[in-house]
């Protein structure tokens, strides 16, 4: 989750009426209505020209808090224990959602301990698309972790409204729709874990037979008519 910043004020951080966005497909502007906050601490850990937070800071559609401000809804962060899933959609209806912008790498200088969120999350495993971690599972920068969880959530013409702000954007869902409908079918945050083991587990057997599939040499019949005139 790398990625924000830009003093948007004070958030609101009373509980919201509940709200039954649902699904569907690439979000179209005029019809968006995000009745949630969306929030993100932002520890200054990544490079500002590309950092997508900052870019949804500008945009609106993301409020900077302060290190120790707290927020009441879901919080991604490397100090979460489970794994957001659909049993959370509550919770971001009433609270919210929001981001830790940190680097893994530094995850022991940064103060996430001051954060102390009620409902902490970790995402499953999904594969990056952003252009500087492409490919790299959990890599995941800011815009394409708050995606990935109101995906998983139900809250789908959101999570395309958001990544539709980026150019590469819809290569996230591309990468992972598959993963994301297998999570998004799931109940908790158990049967998330336990469909996240099984997808990886069904990724290295078949990366497995792949390596088995000898590399046969032409037979003779086919070096016969190659070289015939």
């Amino acid at each position: 989750m790398n990625e924000v910043d830009s003093k948007l004020g004070d958030l609101d951080l009373e509980d919201q009426s509940d709200t039954t966005e649902e699904d569907t497909s690439s979000s179209d502007e005029s019809d968006v209505e995000i009745k949630f906050n969306v929030a993100m601490w932002d520890f200054n850990q990544c490079d500002p020209k590309k950092c997508s937070g900052r870019k949804l800071a500008r945009l609106g559609l993301v409020k900077c808090l302060k290190v120790k401000q707290k927020f009441p809804g879901l919080v991604l962060t490397p100090t979460g224990k489970i794994c957001v899933s659909p049993a959370d959609k509550d919770i971001i209806t009433k609270k919210g959602l929001a981001v830790v912008d940190c680097s893994w790498a530094k995850i022991d200088e940064t103060p996430l301990g001051a954060l102390k969120p009620q409902h902490a999350r970790l995402l499953p495993y999904l594969v990056a698309a952003n252009p500087i971690n492409y490919g790299r599972p959990c890599q995941l920068s800011c815009v394409e972790a708050l995606a990935a969880a109101m995906y998983i959530t139900g809250y789908k013409k959101i999570a395309h409204h958001y990544l539709d702000k980026f150019g590469w954007g819809h290569s996230f869902i591309t990468l992972n729709e598959e993963l994301l409908d297998i999570y998004a079918a799931c109940t908790d945050s158990k049967s998330v874990v336990e469909a996240q083991g099984a997808y990886i587990e069904k990724e290295q057997q078949a990366q497995l037979q792949r390596q088995n599939i000898p590399d046969f040499p032409p037979s003779d019949s086919d070096s016969t008519d190659s070289d015939t005139d």
